[in-house]
């Protein structure tokens, strides 16, 4: 794996990332060329173990640690690539109930230890349309969790249509985590994500969070980019997002919607690799030069790169974080929200665990085609289940070269900046 920074190599089982030199990486790639003993002979002789956290094992502790609630299960705006529907899932508007919420509240806290973290979640559709269950169930668990000893994080995604003072008072006070739905700079965002009548919301929502964007202390309000191929020119919509006062600024593609118009096809992801390599660089010239620049994909994947993650799942869904649909149903995460196949128990009779360990065998990263023969497999483990089960993967290429990127990217600023890293993870 040459870059400017020198070569490096990196070994899979363990996620595993060292500096070599370039007589080295030469014998490795002749040895790569020949047979693939010869390359784990190599490897052996250099103390390296080639099967080290391989990630076998399921997982052994699945107690519930996050949940994200589908408060409100309809939504004030209508974007055509929406996963659930128009917010609805498919199914008549509905919200949920206060008992249905503080049971939910109830099931997450008693499989939370005292000391422990957890995280409570709202979603919807836009969760702000039912701002009064919200309210109220934000509060409960706060003066639970505090009772129990148990440190409890909260998040909302929200379009931020319908952000009001109180809502930002609530925000401030619980330290919430705040995630803006964002695809563009003005008439761009406003084709992707307007109103159901038409109307654009790009202003309206630049007016709402204003004030919540000056409030950061406790609580930090980041932008996420649905990427489509209709919202590419992800340069200028970072800087732009960035010098609004984001805490951070990240992309993701949109794999699997509801008509093939929004979804990104391989052309889109070749182009949309492009931008994020170019953001990235943008990030290095930044960042070396003591700058603040904020691109949460880097971000994240530095992060992962310097801890030598290597897991069997991609995220914790059906394991450690389950979606609660506005009935009170348990599914698999928030986007399986009404969808039988990832129906894991209710919040009245908690989890089903036979559904979850048939859940688990189904989804590991070893279970997936494709994947076991992947260099990239325990950085991504397989990709988004809710994507892959409806679209397959699609984006296997983008997310390598992504991956590459990262890992170059390391290289360079470990060297050019020794300890920033560190910093970057604490």
């Amino acid at each position: 794996m040459p870059n400017s920074g020198g070569a490096q190599l990196f070994v899979p089982e363990g996620s595993q990332l060292f500096d070599i030199d370039e007589e080295l990486a030469k014998t490795l790639a002749r040895a790569w060329q020949g047979d693939e003993d010869g390359t784990l002979g190599l490897l052996t002789s250099l103390g390296l173990e080639a099967d080290a956290g391989a990630c076998l094992e399921k997982p052994i502790d699945v107690r519930t640690r996050a949940l994200s609630l589908a408060i409100a299960q309809s939504c004030n705006l209508g974007c055509g690539y929406c996963y659930a529907q128009g917010g609805s899932f498919g199914a008549q508007p509905k919200g949920m109930d206060i008992e249905t919420a503080r049971g939910a509240v109830d099931l997450l806290l008693t499989q939370t230890k005292s000391g422990e973290r957890a995280n409570l979640a709202f979603l919807g559709g836009e969760p702000l349309v039912g701002r009064e269950v919200l309210h109220a169930a934000a509060n409960y668990a706060a003066e639970k969790a505090a009772e129990r000893g148990i440190k409890l994080g909260f998040s909302i995604t929200t379009n931020g249509t319908l952000v009001t003072e109180p809502d930002i008072d609530l925000f401030d006070r619980l330290g919430f985590a705040v995630t803006i739905s964002l695809d563009g700079i003005g008439p761009v965002h406003d084709h992707l994500r307007s109103f159901k009548g038409g109307a654009g919301s790009y202003e309206r929502i630049l007016s709402r969070i204003a004030p919540l964007l000056q409030r950061q202390g406790r609580c930090q309000v980041s932008a996420r980019v649905t990427v489509t191929p209709k919202n590419l020119a992800l340069e200028e919509t970072l800087d732009r997002f960035v010098a609004m006062g984001f805490h951070t600024v990240g992309f993701s593609p949109m794999l699997s919607a509801p008509d093939a118009e929004h979804e990104m096809q391989q052309d889109d992801l070749a182009a949309m690799l492009e931008q994020m390599v170019a953001c990235g660089h943008a990030f290095e010239r930044k960042t070396l030069a003591g700058e603040r620049y904020p691109f949460a994909n880097l971000l994240n994947a530095l992060r992962e790169i310097h801890k030598g993650t290597h897991r069997p799942y991609p995220c914790g869904a059906g394991v450690g974080y389950l979606g609660v649909s506005a009935d009170g149903e348990l599914a698999a995460c928030h986007r399986f929200v009404g969808e039988q196949q990832a129906v894991l128990g209710s919040v009245a009779e908690g989890v089903d665990h036979v559904r979850q360990a048939n859940w688990l065998e189904a989804r590991h990263v070893h279970a997936q085609t494709g994947c076991p023969d992947c260099w990239a497999r325990y950085l991504c483990a397989g990709g988004c289940h809710h994507e892959t089960l409806h679209r397959g993967r699609p984006a296997c290429d983008f997310i390598r070269g992504w991956l590459y990127y990262a890992i170059t990217a390391y290289g360079r600023l470990s060297k050019a900046k020794p300890g920033l890293l560190a910093d970057f993870v604490s």
